[in-house]
């Protein structure tokens, strides 16, 4: 439910969080990857408003 909710550019002004651009192929990879259950172990607060899988791993 979190993982889709990456910075919009047009939110900035009232967020202050950068927007993120996340490729299509990017997301694929991402959703493979919590489907398959590579991030089971993961915080679901750690999605909420990252750009692609690669943001909520730094995370």
């Amino acid at each position: 439910q979190r993982f889709l909710s990456q910075p919009f550019t047009v939110a900035e002004i009232f967020t202050g969080t950068p927007g993120e651009y996340v490729k299509v192929s990017d997301t694929i990879k991402g959703f493979a990857e919590i489907l398959d259950g590579k991030h089971d172990d993961v915080p679901e607060a750690n999605f909420y408003m990252k750009g692609g899988i690669d943001s909520v791993k730094k995370a």
